[in-house]
């Protein structure tokens, strides 16, 4: 069961170079004897600017881990902090509107609005949080994603590989604090996909952003500062530690 929460307030607890902090995070689904604990317990602080991997076998809970953290998802129990916020103490609503600078998103579906453009698909949603000048903004963007030539393109005109440039030009064009990509190569072909990464780690580091990656791919985790490993919901081991 999801606990009630107090409102919404800053960490002051937490050091201002800390992007990410959890505290004895727990998820749980059901109850009595349907009961499953998916996080049962997850310890984690990134510092920011960071590029980290989150690795495990499926059913690890390295997706729940990543929706709570990304506030697409309210933990059962714990604190949450995320860029300076309170996630912990958020409702679902409050929660849509702190994600907004502090975090982006990339997925392996694509997750594009096939009735808009690529400009559109990038612009939209800045122009729903107020930025001023979104499609000027979501043009650079695409631009800097190798897609100046392909704004006018509808999802259904582009290939895998450049639908998953504009879902990065996207998440990246409001300047979030935090990028988190959910096996952002997974519907691609080895080599499409190895670029998607390039420019996934360009991108990070242009922006100064941290970065946390969930992958199968130990090769792609060494290419990160810092690798995390999880088991049955616990942090089973971390390179940093």
């Amino acid at each position: 069961m999801i606990q009630k929460t107090a409102a919404p307030s800053d960490a002051a607890t937490v050091e201002p170079h800390i992007a990410i902090a959890a505290r004895n995070v727990t998820l749980s689904l059901g109850e009595g004897d349907a009961r499953v604990d998916i996080l049962r317990g997850i310890d984690l602080s990134i510092t920011k600017g960071k590029t980290v991997a989150l690795l495990g076998p499926s059913g690890s809970g390295k997706s729940s881990l990543m929706a709570i953290l990304s506030g697409l998802e309210r933990a059962s129990g714990g604190e949450v902090n995320i860029a300076g916020a309170d996630f912990g103490a958020m409702n679902e609503d409050q929660l849509a509107v702190a994600r907004r600078g502090r975090v982006g998103i990339v997925l392996q579906a694509f997750h594009l609005l096939p009735t808009m453009t690529a400009l559109e698909n990038v612009a939209v949603p800045l122009e729903l949080d107020g930025q001023p000048d979104p499609f000027d903004i979501a043009a650079k963007e695409l631009k800097a994603v190798g897609l100046g030539d392909r704004l006018g393109h509808y999802p259904t005109q582009l290939s895998g590989g450049e639908q998953q440039r504009v879902a990065i030009a996207r998440a990246m064009a409001s300047r979030p604090t935090i990028i988190f990509a959910d096996e952002p190569t997974g519907n691609l072909d080895g080599a499409t996909g190895e670029k998607i990464i390039t420019l996934l780690f360009d991108r990070q580091k242009a922006t100064a952003a941290t970065l946390l990656i969930i992958t199968h791919d130990p090769e792609l985790a060494k290419r990160c500062d810092r690798i995390i490993e999880l088991r049955d919901g616990l942090i089973e081991r971390d390179s940093a530690a």
